[in-house]
């Protein structure tokens, strides 16, 4: 089957904010007890954080990291995670039905997103409490000295504001099952007044507002609409959410639910539009996309689970095991981020550790990266720099949830430095494609790295008995002439290619 394909130099769809590689991680199962911070481990460093971890996590380069939730964050008292360990309270989690002993706080996880060197993006209670919490916590972590709140930090030996800008003003808050549920217009009338409280504190903060949940939400998409209406003037972002999974295990049609993403992007990037317009308005909103991956092999399971159990500590709980399909996918829907990135500027995979993440760790055991960690890695690593428009002519196949779906997925960046990234799936399940690629605009090139996840079952997984059962190999059978890529890609296989001059 042959695909011809084009990418010029000079068509730009934007310069890409490296945040659009962020994470999230939430005080949920075993993300952050056993997951990051596990005292007594063998790798536990002087803080009690786990070394293997944070070495996987490193290797990530993440920009950013959403902390504390999620529904979590919708009943949380920040106060109840600072100060003497020995003196926090443990409190009941109604959102996960678990118990939170607050060992881990906002000084603590602030240590190891400065050791992984990640930028916190806070995320503030609008749920159970509202304004006058979330300026106290802003004041707790920004101001230098001189008040009760900077004075309390800093007898809690943090001498230094930590310089957070980014702020989610609540989470979900359009969901019937969140702690603290509001309707459009009373949360936009929140999420407003806040903003302005917190803009006092920290001018250049950045404001992320709620929005829907998903794109199934009944309220989607007036929920968006009528949440700016309220509030357009004093945020930067509305965030998006979504979730995947191929429960009826059809492939083709899961890995279509990349365009079914493209179409929820597009609808919310034209209620920002709506707004701007009917308000008059100067300033821009753009898409903050803080939730997404792969969830299915065991939600329902847990479901059923976390509704019954009598409230443990850190509990397994969405200890999702990625497959190679999964991991494609997330290939393609990282391509779908990059193709959008004049819209989404900052987008977080939840979680980052054994909750619905890229990376798992045993209690008392081993780490390991799940095949959805190498896609991830390869776009943090080399999705950086300008996104350029590929036009793509090749087969296509319709599934129930999109029509004229490519075969070939592709995204491309310019990199500093004068490289060119690819990166390509072929998302046919059994015919090799014959690539011809027109590079325009950048001279001879040549194939400088190549780099492929290819030859597994979809149904392949890693584990700690085989953590590199899937894992990224040379690629082979691109060859660049003059300003053209050629070759074969095999089917169901995923592909980073740089090439330079």
């Amino acid at each position: 089957m042959r695909v011809s394909a084009a990418v010029h130099k000079g068509f730009v769809i934007s310069e890409i904010d490296n945040r659009l590689y962020s994470a999230f991680i939430e005080h949920m199962g075993r993300a952050i007890y056993s997951g990051i911070y596990e005292p007594g481990h063998s790798q536990a460093d002087e803080n009690g954080f786990r070394r293997d971890v944070m070495q996987f996590v490193k290797d990530l380069a993440i920009p950013a990291i959403r902390y504390p939730g999620g529904n979590f964050v919708s009943a949380y008292r920040w106060e109840d995670g600072i100060g003497p360990k020995e003196n926090r309270p443990v409190r009941l989690d109604l959102a996960w039905r678990s118990k939170e002993t607050n060992q881990v706080g906002i000084n603590e996880f602030a240590v190891w997103a400065k050791d992984a060197g990640i930028e916190m993006m806070l995320a503030l209670n609008l749920g159970s409490r509202g304004l006058d919490d979330a300026r106290n916590f802003v004041e707790y972590v920004n101001h230098p000295s001189g008040t009760y709140w900077s004075d309390l930090r800093r007898s809690h030996g943090v001498a230094d504001p930590y310089g957070v800008t980014m702020w989610c003003l609540g989470n979900e808050l359009d969901g019937p099952w969140q702690i603290g549920h509001k309707e459009a217009k009373e949360y936009g009338r929140l999420a407003d007044e806040t903003a302005k409280a917190l803009r006092a504190l920290t001018p250049n903060a950045e404001m992320i507002v709620c929005g829907s949940s998903n794109d199934q939400m009944p309220t989607y998409p007036d929920w968006e609409r009528e949440v700016l209406e309220e509030c357009y003037e004093n945020v930067d972002y509305i965030s998006l959410h979504k979730y995947f999974g191929n429960s009826s295990h059809d492939t083709l049609n899961y890995f279509g639910k990349v365009e079914e993403t493209g179409r929820y992007i597009q609808a919310i990037a034209g209620a920002i539009d709506f707004v701007k317009a009917k308000k008059r308005a100067k300033n821009d909103v753009y898409i903050c996309f803080d939730e997404w991956n792969v969830w299915y092999h065991k939600r329902e399971d847990d479901s059923r689970r976390w509704r019954t159990w009598n409230w443990p500590e850190a509990p397994d709980l969405l200890e999702e095991d990625y497959n190679f399909e999964d991991a494609l996918f997330i290939g393609c829907l990282l391509n779908e981020f990059i193709r959008r990135s004049d819209r989404v500027r900052i987008a977080c995979i939840a979680q980052l550790v054994n909750v619905i993440a890229p990376i798992r760790a045993e209690k008392n055991g081993p780490a390991w990266r799940q095949t959805i960690y190498w896609p991830y890695q390869f776009a943090s690593l080399y999705g950086r720099g300008r996104a350029l428009r590929v036009a793509v002519d090749g087969p296509t196949y319709d599934c129930s949830v999109a029509d004229d779906v490519a075969y070939l997925d592709v995204a491309a960046v310019e990199n500093e430095g004068g490289m060119l990234t690819l990166f390509a799936v072929n998302r046919h399940l059994t015919e090799t494609l014959d690539l011809d690629l027109s590079l325009g605009g950048f001279g001879a090139l040549r194939v400088a790295e190549h780099r492929t996840l290819a030859g597994h079952g979809l149904r392949d997984t890693n584990g700690p008995d085989k953590p590199d059962a899937v894992a990224p190999k040379g690629g082979s059978g691109l060859v660049t002439d003059g300003d053209r890529l050629q070759g074969r890609i095999a089917p169901l296989s995923y592909h980073m290619i740089r090439l330079s001059v």
